[in-house]
């Protein structure tokens, strides 16, 4: 009976280191898949965060470049109306000066060729303030008794058409008015270069 027990326990242990080493090669597989379901998670993770920075810079990128590109724009902007502002200045300046009744005569002048002429004028508008420098400009072009004045016209005169309420209107004021666009253009290129 000894024998049996010691041929028992001798299948007892080999049957024992068996499933030992099944359960050893077992872990050791469960061991090396996690290891690399861990490698792939973590690989996973670094393409993920490495691709989120990488589209949080995008961003920011296009962020700031929005921003310089509007400081740059509003820069612009306000350069061109104090460029705009310093010209209606010099407008002030010359209806004030001695020079304006030559250039309130020369503004009149293109306005009678752009109407045909005096007999196509139903009435001389002008600012109030210029009411005394129309009269004696006037009386030269052959334009008396169609003189009124107007708050609506400042810096130059308008031409209204007989038979109708066309008008014809050369300021000073409105021509820069009218090439405020290009001269606005022209301001930013000399300002800001090609970039504007």
């Amino acid at each position: 009976m000894a024998d049996l027990s010691a041929l028992l326990d001798k299948e007892a242990s080999a049957e024992i280191e068996a499933l030992l080493s099944e359960a050893r090669a077992r872990a050791s597989e469960i061991v090396a898949k996690a290891k690399e379901e861990a490698e792939r998670l973590s690989a996973q993770q670094k393409r993920s965060a490495a691709s989120q920075r990488e589209a949080s810079l995008v961003r920011a990128q296009s962020s700031a470049q929005l921003e310089a590109s509007s400081m740059r724009l509003n820069a612009q902007h306000d350069a061109v109306e104090n460029v705009m502002a310093a010209a209606r200045d010099s407008i002030d300046k010359l209806i004030d000066s001695k020079d304006y009744e030559t250039v309130f005569e020369k503004l009149l002048e293109e306005a009678l060729d752009d109407v045909g002429g005096k007999g196509n004028v139903d009435a001389l508008l002008v600012g109030p303030s210029d009411k005394a420098l129309a009269e004696k400009v006037a009386g030269k072009h052959g334009l008396k008794g169609k003189l009124e004045t107007s708050e609506a016209v400042k810096g130059g005169v308008r031409l209204r058409q007989t038979g109708g309420n066309v008008a014809v209107e050369n300021t000073l004021y409105g021509r820069l008015d009218a090439l405020q666009d290009d001269l606005a253009a022209e301001v930013s290129a000399v300002l800001f270069g090609s970039e504007g």
